[in-house]
């Protein structure tokens, strides 16, 4: 039985593949009289049966060293190329998650998209989704962590543009797909380079391979560098952090995913590609800086936002960078642990957003308030997701934030502050969310608010359940500290930066009467510089758009006046040539044959005296 599953692993991003086969008939409108909702249960299905299956998996390999799985792929004369699978406690669990998260939000998805008319093409882009991340987590070759990290890429672009219809829609699917092909270029040129390098692609070769690898200090670095971008990308950091914010704009279920799984897959292919990282020190304090600027000022701007989806993708971010900052302090293992913490949490706030838009028909924060009395069950919930995502104890992130905050508090002090400082901000920004959504005034739009369905009310206290039992899970897997063991300074700062947060959090938005909006041209420009992310955009026509604009014009006028005016010259050159050859035509053909001989000696003469 245990030899079957594993020799079988493959089949697990297999499952979503085929669900995203079946639902063709329907999506490609082939099949109309059922109409979709056939689709979304074969998709449903099949990705339940990969829940099983990975749980199976996952009960199979618990107490075995890592399983490898080979996939033999293409053998052509001397060019044979296998793919591996890692089958181990750390891969498997995050395909189970992933799973069991993909199957929550197509459920969810039932309720949400129940009236759209391409729910079937939303299915098929979900099962393709969920087996590229589910494939992602169990590969053991960074080459076939490139190719699924392109079909994330791919089915990111067809989720975020679903609605076509709208023109932002259109400009969001078409800057998230840029945005990432600048990341993915760069990574393929690191990826080519290792495999010359090293000679294979296989993680646990290519981890062997950097212990004793000799390469010279620009090598590394511009290697190392080229292997970052692809994470930066994936993971939303700055500068290419953009993508996440305008993604928003794609249907919420699929941002339930995009939240909590899909940024954390290109996190987990940065963490097993630790070991080549480490050979530059450039490469880790590149990292180090992104992480940072990226937590401080996603938490910042994330307090701006008007838009719910948006608050909280910046967010997103933000935890992201602290991954990033533990993987440049080489904690592989906190990394994942706050990975697994936050994405749980993120995907509870997530479900609560769409069970309020929904109701509201609308994302706008300043049009919604009064909502916990007409929602509670969403309410308790988005409070139990919040709780979950900072660090307030026992809640997962606390201890995810605690393991990131022990081996630096004592020496790099300035660490310790971006953590409490991003902990307090994320506090802040989603008391305030919780605030203006659920508390305050009625407004027009929630008057009438009824609670969530249940096909959105069903996942959504389950997640709830699994965010508030994800410290028993920690305790039972063993990776909570014992309480006698706890530094308390480090465990009090994060428990008093969550709780200041809060509090001017309750201050400013929960209060008995509203207080008046901050005025003044100062605090205007500040708001505004932070609700348009720090102007990027603006940056990126000055520096990026700027140069390809200019590059492009250089190539036209390049193309036109060189390439096509050589091409000219040539024409012309063959038009005057013919039209004076031709009197030279006798039609004696001695003459010609002469002409031939003279040719030929002088040939033989020229070459004789050349050599």
């Amino acid at each position: 039985m245990v030899q079957f599953l594993i020799e079988t692993s493959w089949w697990v991003p297999g499952y979503g593949l085929l669900g995203a086969l079946l639902t063709l008939p329907w999506s490609a409108g082939a099949v109309r009289r059922t109409g979709p909702r056939p689709a979304a249960y074969f998709n449903i299905l099949m990705t339940l049966l990969a829940l099983v299956h990975c749980a199976l998996l996952l009960w199979a390999v618990w107490d075995m060293p890592p399983q490898y799985e080979p996939l033999p792929w293409l053998s052509v004369l001397d060019l044979d190329i296998t793919l591996s699978l890692e089958l181990s406690r750390i891969s498997v669990g995050a395909a189970l998650i992933i799973t069991a998260l993909s199957l929550i939000a197509q459920v969810f998805a039932l309720g949400y998209l129940e009236k759209d008319w391409a729910l079937a093409r939303f299915y098929a882009l979900m099962g393709f989704f969920e087996g590229a991340m589910s494939g992602l987590v169990l590969s053991n070759s960074l080459f076939l962590s490139y190719a699924l990290l392109e079909m994330l890429t791919l089915s990111t672009y067809l989720l975020v543009g679903f609605w076509y219809a709208q023109p932002l829609v259109v400009t969001a699917a078409r800057d998230a797909f840029l945005t990432k092909r600048v990341g993915d270029v760069l990574l393929l040129m690191g990826v080519v380079a290792v495999g010359l390098l090293a000679g294979d692609l296989d993680f646990p070769y290519l981890e062997a391979w950097a212990e004793t690898a000799n390469l010279s200090p620009l090598v590394a670095n511009l290697v190392g560098l080229a292997l970052i971008a692809g994470p930066v990308g994936k993971c939303a950091q700055f500068p290419l952090n953009l993508w996440l914010d305008e993604a928003m704009e794609g249907p919420n279920p699929a941002s339930i995913l995009r939240n909590s799984v899909v940024v954390a897959c290109g996190a987990y292919v940065l963490i097993r590609m630790q070991p080549i990282v480490a050979l530059s020190p450039v490469a880790l304090t590149t990292l180090m800086v992104l992480g940072t600027v990226t937590a401080v000022g996603a938490s910042l701007v994330a307090i701006a936002q008007i838009d719910i989806k948006r608050a909280l993708s910046h967010t997103t971010s933000a935890y992201l960078g602290l991954v990033f900052l533990a993987v440049g302090l080489q904690q592989h293992d906190t990394a994942l642990l706050l990975l697994l913490t936050h994405g749980i949490a993120k995907a509870l706030l997530f479900m609560c957003t769409g069970s309020v838009i929904l109701t509201t028909s609308t994302q706008d924060l300043r049009e919604m308030g009064a909502l916990g009395s007409r929602m509670p069950a969403t309410a308790s919930a988005f409070i139990i997701g919040a709780l979950g995502s900072v660090g307030l104890v026992p809640m997962g992130c606390f201890w995810a934030m605690y393991q990131w905050a022990l081996p630096v508090w004592r020496s790099s002090p300035g660490l310790l502050a971006v953590l409490l400082i991003v902990n307090g901000l994320t506090a802040f920004g989603l008391t305030r969310v919780f605030g203006l959504v659920f508390c305050g005034e009625v407004k027009p739009k929630t008057r009438r608010a009824p609670e969530a369905p249940w096909p959105i009310a069903v996942p959504m206290v389950s997640v709830a359940i699994a965010t508030l039992l994800v410290p028993v899970m920690l305790h039972n897997w063993g990776l909570l500290p014992d309480w006698r063991d706890v530094n308390l300074a480090i465990a009090g700062a994060l428990f008093a930066s969550s709780i200041t947060g809060c509090g001017l959090g309750v201050f400013f938005y929960m209060g008995s009467r509203p207080l008046p909006q901050p005025g003044g041209l100062g605090w205007k420009s500040l708001q505004d510089f932070l609700a348009h992310d720090f102007r990027i955009e603006q940056l990126y026509k000055l520096t990026v758009v700027f140069a390809v604009a200019q590059g492009s014009r250089l190539t036209a006028w390049f193309d036109r006046y060189v390439v096509d005016g050589m091409v000219n010259l040539l024409g012309v050159a063959s038009l005057i040539g013919g039209e004076s050859l031709k009197y030279t035509v006798s039609g004696r053909a001695r003459h010609y044959l002469l002409t031939v001989f003279i040719g030929v000696i002088l040939g033989i003469a020229w070459l004789g005296w050349m050599f």
